[in-house]
C-alpha cells in the first residue's frame, strides 16, 4: 500500500470512528436491531421463543404485531421497535416471555400506589425493552437495552407467583421498564396470581392498542399510568403520541381496573400551568375526580441532562392547579417530607396517612377503606 492508499484508508477510518462515536444512541439501536434474527440465535442468547400474540401474518412472509400503536410490519428476521419481538420463520416471537432482568420485592408505595393495599409488599419484575423513546427515561438501562444485551434469568410465570408467595407479597407488579412490551409474560403469570390470591398491577406508560388491553384488564387488579405531558411534548421526548394513552386511561376506568396517574414534571418541557391544568381538567371530566395523581420530581438522567431538577415550588403549583380543578387526592412524588405525600380525608380533612417517602408513618384507615368518621376512600384496600 503506497503512501496515498494509506492516507485514504486512515481518513476512512477515521470517518467511521467519527461516524459511530457521534450517533445518537437511538440510531445504535436502530443498527443493533437490523441483524437478522434466528431461531438459533435466540436460543444462543438464552432467549425465548414463545409464540407472541396479537399479530397477523402478511403475504410475503412478514408479520404485523398489533401489540402498541406502531404496528409494526416486521420482516423475516427483523423485530419490532421494542427491540424484543421478533420474527422468525413468518412467526412473531416474545424473546423475553420468562426472561426478566430485574426481580425485586417492593414497597407498593413505590409504584407509585397509593390507594391500593397501602403498606403492603410487591413482587416486582421487568424485562429488557420498551415501546417508547423518553429521553428522559429513568430506568433507560434496562427499557432502552436489547434482551441479548441484557443479564436476564429464567424465571417462568409459575415460579414468579412461588416466590411472590413465599415472600409474604400481596400482589405482583409488572414495572420498571415497559410491561406491555413483555404482554405474553405479563398476562400469564397474572392468571395464574390471580388463581393463588394475588392482585397485579401494571406500571405503564399506556401505549397499548385497545384489543390487548381489554385482554389484559382480565387481570388486572390495579394500574399506575405515566400520563407524560401535551401532544406536543409526547412527539418530542417520546417520539409516540399522546391520544392512545387518553384511551388507555378511560378504558381501566370502564374495566373497573383502579387507576393511579403519575406526571413527572421536567423543567422547560411539561410544566406550563395551562398545560397541567387542562391536563387535570381532562382527568376530573374524562376519568373522574377521585383518581389520584401523583406530580413526580424530575431528575437529569440519560439524554435529558441539560436542566435541573424540578423545583419544589414547581411541584407544589402543579398540586395547586389540580385541586382548584376538583382532583382530590393528589400527591408529590420523588421529594420526601414534603406534604404532598399525605392522604387526607376529603370530608373532614384530617390526615388519615402520613407518608415520608415509600414509608407509612400513621395509618388511620381503616380495613374497609374508611376515614375515622366513616367517609370511605376509593381504593383497593385489602
Amino acid at each position: 500500500m503506497n503512501r496515498t492508499s494509506r492516507k485514504i484508508f486512515v481518513l476512512i477510518l477515521l470517518l467511521i470512528v467519527f461516524l459511530f462515536v457521534s450517533v445518537d444512541a437511538s440510531i445504535i439501536d436502530k443498527i443493533k436491531k437490523a441483524i437478522v434474527i434466528t431461531a438459533e440465535r435466540i436460543q444462543g442468547w438464552n432467549l425465548s421463543l414463545h409464540e407472541a400474540m396479537f399479530y397477523k401474518k402478511l403475504a410475503d412472509g412478514s408479520v404485523q404485531c398489533q401489540l402498541c400503536p406502531f404496528k409494526c410490519i416486521i420482516p423475516e428476521g427483523g423485530r419490532g421497535i421494542c427491540g424484543v419481538r421478533a420474527n422468525v420463520n413468518g412467526t412473531l416471537r416474545a424473546m423475553t416471555y420468562g426472561k426478566p432482568v430485574a426481580v425485586h420485592i417492593d414497597p407498593i408505595e413505590k409504584k407509585p400506589l397509593f390507594h391500593f393495599q397501602p403498606q403492603s409488599k410487591s413482587f416486582s419484575i421487568a424485562t429488557a425493552g420498551c415501546n417508547l423513546s423518553c429521553i428522559f427515561c429513568q430506568n433507560w438501562t434496562i427499557s432502552q437495552a436489547l434482551p441479548e444485551e441484557s443479564q436476564h434469568i429464567t424465571m417462568m410465570p409459575e415460579q414468579v407467583v412461588q416466590q411472590a408467595l413465599t415472600s409474604g407479597c400481596k400482589s405482583i407488579a409488572y414495572t420498571y421498564s415497559e410491561p406491555t412490551v413483555f404482554f405474553e409474560y405479563m398476562y400469564d403469570t397474572g392468571v395464574l396470581a390471580h388463581q393463588a390470591g394475588l392482585k397485579n398491577v401494571w406500571i405503564t406508560c399506556g401505549y397499548i392498542n385497545e384489543e390487548p388491553l381489554r385482554k389484559l384488564c382480565e387481570v388486572l387488579d390495579g394500574a399506575n399510568v405515566d400520563l407524560k405531558g401535551p401532544t406536543q411534548f409526547y412527539q418530542e421526548y417520546t417520539k409516540s403520541g399522546r391520544e392512545p394513552v387518553l384511551r388507555t386511561l378511560k378504558i381501566l376506568r370502564e374495566e373497573g381496573v383502579w387507576v393511579e396517574i403519575t406526571n413527572l414534571i421536567i423543567p422547560g418541557a411539561n410544566d406550563d400551568p395551562d398545560s397541567i391544568r387542562a391536563m387535570c381538567r381532562w382527568i376530573a371530566d374524562s376519568l373522574g375526580t377521585d383518581v389520584p395523581i401523583h406530580f413526580s420530581r424530575f431528575h437529569p438522567n440519560y439524554k435529558l441532562t441539560d436542566r435541573p431538577q424540578t423545583p419544589i415550588k414547581t411541584l407544589r403549583m402543579a398540586r395547586q392547579i389540580a385541586m382548584e380543578e376538583g382532583l382530590q387526592y393528589v400527591y408529590i412524588g420523588n421529594a420526601p417530607g414534603e406534604e404532598g405525600e399525605d392522604t387526607f380525608c376529603p370530608t373532614t380533612g384530617e390526615k388519615v396517612i402520613d407518608r415520608k417517602g415509600f414509608w407509612i408513618l400513621e395509618y388511620k384507615v381503616s380495613p374497609q377503606g374508611k376515614c375515622p368518621d366513616g367517609t370511605p376512600l376509593p381504593g383497593v384496600w385489602k
